[in-house]
């Protein structure tokens, strides 16, 4: 994530990070590269909520997937399916918080 940070930044960045927290991290800049200040890249990692929906999302996406044959033309979708999959593409409405992402409730699947 500190190198995602740090290309967002300068895309042309050659950098090595050692370690995974911004504060403790050991960061080496090469081939010239101009050095970007912690407190740069820190304001570039994503929070904790923007981490918690992305995770939120690839599970949902996984879960849409697994129901992606019933939306094929040749095959009639139940109305409980095509509720069922209309929650999962809402599941992230609202969600403001970390707590709120974390006490998600999941549908059922029919």
């Amino acid at each position: 994530m500190i190198i995602d940070a740090i290309l967002k930044i300068n895309p042309d960045a050659k950098v090595t990070v050692v370690g995974d927290d911004i504060d403790t991290c050991t960061i080496t800049w090469h081939d010239g590269t101009a050095e970007i200040s912690k407190d740069d890249i820190k304001a570039q990692l994503p929070s904790e909520l923007d981490v918690a929906l992305s995770d939120l999302r690839i599970k949902r996406d996984g879960l849409l997937a697994e129901t992606d044959f019933y939306a094929l033309s040749d095959v009639t979708m139940s109305s409980d399916m095509q509720t069922y999959r209309q929650n999962l593409r809402d599941i992230t409405t609202g969600l403001d918080t970390v707590e709120k992402v974390n006490n998600v409730t999941w549908p059922t699947k029919p």
